[in-house]
């Protein structure tokens, strides 16, 4: 996106250099890395870097909004709204796709938001290797407001442990060795001293929750949370412990935000920078579907999303209350590549202590694509493409 910046690692660009960036990735768990990693950081020049920022002052101020609960009270399936919900979200995620208005200018549009975790503990590790694999400018910094790797790392320590013993507290998935992002699970791990555990051995005895380490009952006391209850219904996985029951255990994030900050909210908000969006059956006049993309309130990862929206596929759907129409977006073939442009979202981690007035942006990830959507299976054998992270301009 800054012309003599990506020119000049371009010309600098080796696959020799490359693998060794790679090497010092892999080694950090050793065969754990399920994803690709991208050849090329992203540089985001500062005006577009306010853009998102403000995008995202503005939707959080609607999430902080009194109302703000009720009016995403129905986002929660009611067999998945678990007790002792706290009254703010701990972590969000806003990503934006790098994209052209119909001036063909460079804008940021959002394109999902989330209140769940990411990859945050790799994360950390890459921006490290790729200052120094990249050559990243002085002037340039993934972090915001004045953090560094340290800062962050303790932020990530404040909100998850908080004072509780670490092994009191655990990393809940399902199957976490056979998920993409073990990687992320196994840093956490190191980073933070606590244990990634499979809802599937946990148990409770009366209001308690405990897990079992080297032969030792612990019990559990706080849950960062990793899990996503839809695909946890999808792998129709039997025995496991009912969660729906108030246990004496804090959630970080509680898994109601999971619903309430995500496709569901986008109707809600009006903003140069995030694309209209309507509740299917709350659509009145006729649109035109090719501006649109059809989505399924209810799932993850581009699953079950339309793009090429007909009139047929909306009338073989019997709940449009659980469905919304978003207009789509025109990426920007904007990260120029050896191999041809790629396309590029960009991840914002915002954070959310007890005693901070608001969220805060605080990191990234990035994602590069050369496929129809972002994500792994539409980038199948392309390279310059993966996993990455934002470097953004300072003053």
């Amino acid at each position: 996106m800054i012309k003599k910046i990506r020119e000049q690692f371009n010309n600098n660009f080796s696959e020799e250099k490359y693998n060794a960036f790679i090497e010092k990735v892999e080694n950090l768990e050793p065969g754990t890395l399920q994803f690709r990693v991208a050849e090329t950081p992203i540089f985001i020049p500062k005006d577009f870097t306010k853009k998102m920022l403000d995008a995202c002052d503005g939707i959080i101020d609607i999430i902080r909004q009194p109302e703000f609960k009720e009016i995403t009270d129905r986002s929660i399936p009611e067999n998945l709204n678990i007790p002792n919900e706290d009254d703010y979200v701990q972590m969000i995620v806003f990503d934006f796709g790098i994209c052209k208005n119909e001036k063909e200018e460079l804008e940021p549009q959002l394109i999902e938001m989330q209140g769940f975790p990411t990859i945050y503990a790799f994360q950390a590790h890459i921006e490290a290797f790729e200052r120094e694999y990249a050559e990243i400018p002085e002037n340039f910094d993934a972090y915001f407001n004045d953090y560094n790797k340290e800062s962050y790392i303790q932020l990530l320590r404040d909100l998850i442990v908080e004072d509780e013993n670490p092994e009191n507290v655990i990393l809940l998935e399902i199957f976490p060795e056979q998920q993409k992002t073990i990687i992320d699970f196994r840093c956490t791990e190191k980073m933070l001293g606590i244990k990634a555990v499979c809802i599937t051995k946990l148990y409770a005895k009366g209001d308690k929750l405990y897990y079992q380490n080297d032969g030792r009952e612990i019990q559990v006391k706080r849950i960062f949370n990793r899990l996503i209850f839809d695909d946890l219904e999808q792998q129709n996985v039997k025995d496991i412990i009912d969660l729906s029951k108030p246990y004496e255990v804090q959630w970080v994030p509680h898994p109601n935000w999971f619903y309430r900050i995500s496709k569901y909210t986008l109707p809600f908000i009006q903003n140069a920078y995030v694309p209209q969006t309507f509740f299917l059956n709350e659509v009145k006049a006729p649109l035109n579907l090719e501006e649109y993309v059809l989505k399924p309130l209810f799932s993850f990862a581009g699953m079950g999303v339309i793009i090429d929206v007909t009139q047929e596929d909306i009338d073989k759907i019997n709940d449009p209350e659980n469905w919304i129409l978003q207009k789509k977006v025109n990426y920007a073939d904007i990260i120029e590549t050896p191999d041809g442009p790629a396309k590029a979202e960009i991840r914002l981690f915002y954070f959310w202590k007890k005693d901070w007035e608001k969220p805060k942006a605080v990191f990234n990830l990035a994602r590069l694509s050369k496929g129809k959507m972002i994500g792994t299976r539409y980038n199948k054998d392309k390279k310059w493409v993966g996993g990455t992270i934002a470097f953004f301009e300072k003053d």
